[in-house]
């Protein structure tokens, strides 16, 4: 994607104008992301305790139970948001889904164990060990330029 920034001092307010031959996920994305007031801060509750969690600490967000939980090197928070919700919010480059169930932050992975036939296994830098879903093991590699 490129920018360009353009200085008009006849403007009152900021005009983004997007030109594109397609909408795509990334223009609603970006849509999303200019459209939004406040900063989307990321909340994890734990006993009788709201955290702020930073995006660069979270190791991976899955559900269990009908619970979304973030899990950090500090251990786990329950979040208020649903897997879909946290997809749109998180940082697309750092964070990718790798089940319908499970989205991990690329930058916390140890390593990739390709040996397994039609999946992937993901270690953590905490030592948790996670698959990749049949599904989503076509995006993975596209991800890790496989």
């Amino acid at each position: 994607m490129k920018i360009e920034i353009q200085l008009d001092e006849s403007r009152k307010e900021p005009l983004v104008v997007v030109y594109t031959d397609k909408v795509n996920e990334e223009i609603h994305a970006l849509v999303r992301r200019l459209s939004q007031d406040a900063p989307q801060m990321l909340v994890g509750f734990r006993e009788d305790e709201a955290t702020i969690l930073q995006e660069e600490f979270v190791l991976r967000v899955y559900a269990e139970n009908g619970k979304v939980l973030a899990e950090t090197m500090d251990g786990l928070y329950l979040l208020r948001l649903r897997l879909y919700e946290l997809e749109e919010r998180l940082d697309k480059k750092m964070f990718v889904r790798i089940s319908n169930s499970e989205i991990i932050n690329l930058r916390k992975v140890k390593r990739f164990d390709l040996s397994l036939a039609g999946t992937i296994c993901v270690q953590m830098q905490n030592g948790a060990v996670t698959y990749v879903s049949r599904r989503y093991v076509a995006r993975i590699k596209q991800v890790l330029g496989l």
